[in-house]
């Protein structure tokens, strides 16, 4: 055979593969071709009947037989990813192995296949650029050599392992997408640990370039790990607006998208569902109200649903046990997702619970955030049980709640800091009673829990609550509406909202009156009559106070003789009766005990010290803010040092002691953590001093924030105290 003959064979040979595929470099499908065309070669050059120029134009022609699979096209459009690309662009230039991980539906394809039609890495890899989806053959060692071989060109048909590769791989640069990669690389798998080896093997080719896609963390060690995130509100709008126009700026959507997490998955097929059905924003969001992801089950693509389950399917994943799925669940079911500081004693009954939320982590079906273990909104909406008194877990997971919250708390006693739990999981259990108040109403547990998680918040963490309307809406033969009201009082006295805690008080007095609660009736008309103060109706207050002093009296109550003593005394003191004030403060404090009831000790040396202020006694004033700020900071009350100092910047100014003043009010402004009414108050008084000293723009702008604070708070005096001081520094300003 001549090298014409030679030549002609081998050119109608790829012409005849080329058109069989539609024009595409794809690899010779018949090896015995191939072998065919180099025992010809090898036999001209062994007879001399080839030049070194024909041979070289052999190869050529051997190669172009085996260019390999061209890559997918690119997305048509992947929004928000540019700094993402740039990085992954930049590692591949490098030849530096990646991995993208991220949850389901994330966009890591999307975003590999826009790198792989990048124009840089075009120029740098040409036509070695070669994407494999490893979900689309079996999980076999032998089964990703045959596919890896055949998208890359080499032309060997089965290979047990790298070895016959080899060269082939060590002739140029590539760059390699291995696409859900999980479905490979489950180290659960019969043939994980060989596909492992395989694919971390194929990573230390200097001249390769890997990028693997995948939903779990397990990935060679020395590939570069990127997190995929969700997207942007830019990018989820652009997203969006590509399938369904709409105003760019329409809130409802824009809710939406925020309550999707921004997770492309979920927003591509709620665009489709509201183009294909041509609704306006106002019926797509009213859609979305009633049925939530159950929108994103389309005719044509349930691939949210399909993404998820396509997780829980996993080797891995069944290896966590029966109980996993009820985890999940949990985790879902709860908007802060679940404090893992906090796992042992919630969910007491699971065995190696931390390492069941790492694998969690590691399947990308959940996120550490703030100490959490969360998931996406999507997730969320799919994974949480449909009936939560049905789940065993989420149960268990109440009951764990609801004993924590049982526990009685007060400033000076045990338990009290243990108690601060509340801080980072109040929205967690917040949510549990708001959806057990409605779907178990009539459990008296479940509304105990609810008294006792209100007292727990006024003490740690006050603010305004969703469970509100649904304690007033309780009948008023509810056992537990009293206590509820009352707890609900205290905790609106922390943000400055007086009218409503009034209101409160007084519906909880007349509960109570009429159960013939004697001890319930006393501490009501304490608080009352300190609501009645803030008010400022004082002769009011006191003749409430005087009533609970005489049922503490007839049953023998000092402590309560106590309390009852030291709100009178803020009484009298607030209508100018500073001798009996300073009596009633004097004999609060005889009445309590050498050791113990510190916090009460606390709050009569701070009246007395507002009492001897307004007499004009400041060293005695001086004094007792200083025995109170000793027992505050010993036990590191926030709350009551605030005040103190606060105090003690009223009293420095009014001595003229400016520089004082202004060095104790950012010291009180320290203590105001998580308790915005407090940092009202502070701002409110930093107005208060700069207007006396004629600095208008500061004491403006202290008083501007101070205002918008109490209004947000529903703290109407206070923010009439703010209008009233902003009223004088303008006409002064203006003098």
């Amino acid at each position: 055979m001549n090298t014409h003959t030679i030549v002609t064979d081998m050119h109608q040979n790829i012409l005849k593969i080329r058109e069989d595929t539609g024009g595409q470099n794809r690899a010779v499908s018949d090896a015995s071709t191939l072998k065919h065309h180099r025992i010809n070669i090898d036999r001209c050059l062994d007879s001399k009947q080839v030049s070194d120029l024909d041979y070289r134009g052999f190869q050529w022609l051997i190669v172009s037989s085996m260019l390999g699979e061209s890559p997918p096209p690119p997305p048509r459009a992947c929004f928000g990813r540019g700094e993402l690309i740039e990085r992954i662009v930049r590692l591949a230039e490098n030849l530096t192995p990646i991995a993208l991980i991220g949850t389901g539906g994330i966009g890591k394809t999307s975003t590999a296949l826009t790198v792989l039609h990048d124009n840089r890495i075009k120029r740098r890899f040409g036509d070695n650029r070669r994407f494999i989806r490893c979900d689309q053959f079996p999980a076999s060692r032998a089964h990703f050599l045959h596919r890896l071989s055949k998208v890359i060109g080499a032309g060997i048909e089965n290979p047990e392992d790298l070895t016959p590769l080899r060269s082939f791989l060590s002739s140029k640069e590539i760059l390699i997408v291995l696409d859900n990669a999980e479905s490979i690389l489950d180290l659960q798998g019969t043939s994980a640990q060989g596909i492992y080896a395989v694919v971390e093997e194929l990573g230390q080719f200097n001249n390769i370039c890997l990028c693997i896609t995948s939903r779990t963390s397990t990935v060679p060690p020395d590939c570069k790990t990127l997190d995929v995130p969700t997207l942007s509100m830019e990018a989820a709008r652009d997203t969006f607006c590509r399938i369904y126009e709409y105003d760019r700026f329409s809130n409802p959507v824009n809710k939406i998208l925020e309550q999707l997490d921004f997770h492309p998955l979920s927003i591509t097929p709620l665009a489709t569902v509201a183009q294909r059905n041509k609704w306006d924003v106002h019926r797509l969001n009213r859609e979305w109200e009633r049925r939530r992801t159950g929108l994103l089950h389309t005719p044509h693509s349930k691939s949210l649903a399909a993404t998820i389950e396509l997780s829980l399917a996993s080797p891995v994943f069944k290896q966590l046990g029966p109980d996993a799925r009820g985890l999940l669940g949990v985790v879902a079911f709860f908007p802060q997702g679940v404090y893992e500081n906090n796992i042992n004693w919630l969910l007491p009954t699971i065995p190696d619970i931390a390492n069941i939320f790492d694998t969690f982590c590691v399947l990308s079906l959940t996120y550490r955030n703030n100490g959490f273990v969360t998931m996406l909104a999507p997730l969320q909406d799919h994974l949480q049980p449909e009936d939560p008194k049905s789940s065993k877990l989420l149960s268990m997971a109440k009951e764990s709640y609801f004993t924590r919250l049982s526990v009685d708390i007060y400033p000076d006693r045990p338990g009290f800091e243990e108690a601060r739990w509340i801080v980072s999981e109040d929205m967690n259990v917040e949510h549990l009673l708001n959806v057990f108040t409605t779907i178990d109403a009539n459990s008296d547990d479940v509304w105990d829990a609810c008294a006792n998680f209100v007292g727990h918040l006024h003490w740690h963490k006050p603010r305004l609550i969703v469970l509100g309307p649904k304690i007033e809406g309780l009948p008023d033969d509810h056992r537990s509406k009293p206590e509820c009201l009352f707890e609900l009082s205290q905790m609106l006295d922390c943000v400055g909202n007086c009218v409503e805690r009034k209101q409160l008080l007084t519906c909880a007095l007349k509960l109570y009156r009429e159960r013939g609660d004697n001890h319930k009736v006393a501490k009501t008309l304490v608080y009352l009559a300190d609501a009645y103060r803030r008010l400022g109706f004082y002769k009011e207050g006191v003749e409430l106070a005087g009533e609970a002093l005489r049922i503490y009296e007839r049953v023998d109550d000092t402590l309560g003789q106590a309390r009852c003593l030291n709100n009178l005394a803020w009484l009298l003191y607030s209508d100018k009766q500073l001798n009996a004030a300073e009596a009633a403060a004097c004999r609060a404090i005889d009445l309590l005990p050498e050791n113990g009831e510190q916090f009460l000790a606390c709050k009569c040396r701070r009246a007395l010290s507002q009492i001897y202020r307004r007499k004009g006694n400041s060293e005695k004033a001086t004094s007792h803010l200083e025995a109170a700020l000793k027992i505050a900071s010993s036990f590191n009350w926030h709350d009551r040092s605030f005040f103190i100092r606060y105090d003690l910047a009223e009293l420095s100014f009014d001595e003229g002691a400016f520089d004082d003043a202004h060095a104790s009010i950012e010291r009180a402004k320290s203590h105001t953590t998580g308790r915005p009414y407090l940092l009202g108050l502070a701002m409110c008084l930093q107005g208060r001093f700069w207007r006396r000293q004629r600095r208008f723009g500061e004491a403006r702008s202290e008083t501007l924030c101070a205002a918008e604070v109490f209004e947000k708070l529903g703290a109407v005096r206070d923010l009439e105290t703010c209008k009233d001081l902003l009223r004088k520094i303008d006409s002064e300003q203006n003098e």
